[in-house]
């Protein structure tokens, strides 16, 4: 097994099971010390489980969605391991329904258990990964997110919500040497009981998707990547801007771009914008010339 991680300290957050738990292991298999954190007691088990195969880890029980718990968690890493180099935000929960039967409460939980639990991890590691230079930062999003799924309003909600995060720390972390990604896993765990079919269990493991992770999180990292993985398979998403027409001289715009609909959605020529900016970039380029 490489060691491409050695002397890393990596978190990750709802690592007392699931697919949290095999991160955990697979971080410490590749060479990293690891802070694993969850709300319950199974902490100490996942940690005494690295332990047993020669690892080195520290069990850090608290509620992400509690800044206080995540700042007492980080303070705790850099006392005991020296440093925090990797962050994964894995915790999460589902409360699914239809929207129209979904109380508010369970879309509220959901949004502060997923987004601001993980921005409450990343704000506490964040000023420590300007100040040495170096951070890796995972946000688990999901295909739900991404694509939309039947009764997740909530949960599709908070894991585009990631994906919008990502991309503005990317954008400011680069200069520090910090490298945000999304990684978006299919496996069956107790969170996704009864939502895949029966065949999955033997396919969709969580230690089918814990190598994603580590391309992830190493020197070598990319940043700003939304990687796909499950059953042992990876691909690639990205938030695309086709070429679009421009029709601001037209007699009646709303008809005109009713009647053109088509055009506008055609993936022919379409980018990838670097940033949010890009759009209004590209809408001006085209008025000026006048392109339709």
């Amino acid at each position: 097994m490489s060691k491409r991680l050695k002397d890393r300290v990596a978190i990750v957050t709802g690592a007392g099971g699931g697919l949290g738990r095999v991160h955990a292991l697979e971080l410490a298999r590749h060479g990293a010390r690891v802070v694993v954190n969850d709300l319950s007691g199974s902490t100490q088990q996942v940690a005494d489980e690295i332990r047993g195969t020669g690892g080195e880890a520290i069990a850090c029980p608290g509620d992400v969605t509690r800044y206080e718990d995540m700042e007492a968690m980080a303070a705790r890493a850099i006392g005991e391991l020296g440093r925090i180099d990797i962050l994964v935000n894995n915790a999460g929960i589902l409360r699914d329904r239809t929207f129209a039967k979904m109380p508010l409460e369970d879309f509220r939980l959901v949004l502060d258990v997923h987004v601001m639990g993980a921005v409450n991890a990343t704000k506490a590691v964040w000023a420590r990964m300007q100040s040495q230079n170096h951070g890796r930062i995972v946000m688990t999003t999901s295909a739900s997110g991404l694509y939309g799924n039947f009764g997740q309003s909530n949960y599709s909600a908070a894991k585009m919500a990631l994906v919008g995060l990502m991309q503005t720390l990317a954008l400011e972390g680069a200069k520090y040497d910090i490298r945000v990604n999304c990684l978006a896993p299919s496996a069956v765990t107790a969170m996704t009981d009864g939502l895949l079919p029966p065949e999955a269990a033997a396919v969709m493991t969580p230690d089918r998707v814990s190598p994603g992770l580590i391309a992830l999180v190493g020197d070598d990292a990319p940043t700003r990547m939304i990687l796909l993985a499950g059953g042992g398979s990876f691909e690639c998403a990205h938030i695309t801007m086709t070429r679009g027409i421009h029709i601001a001289d037209q007699e009646d715009p709303a008809e005109a771009l009713c009647s053109r609909m088509a055009e506008v959605q055609a993936q022919a020529d379409q980018v990838i914008p670097i940033s949010g900016w890009d759009q209004p970039k590209h809408e001006l380029e085209k008025a000026l010339a006048g392109v339709t």
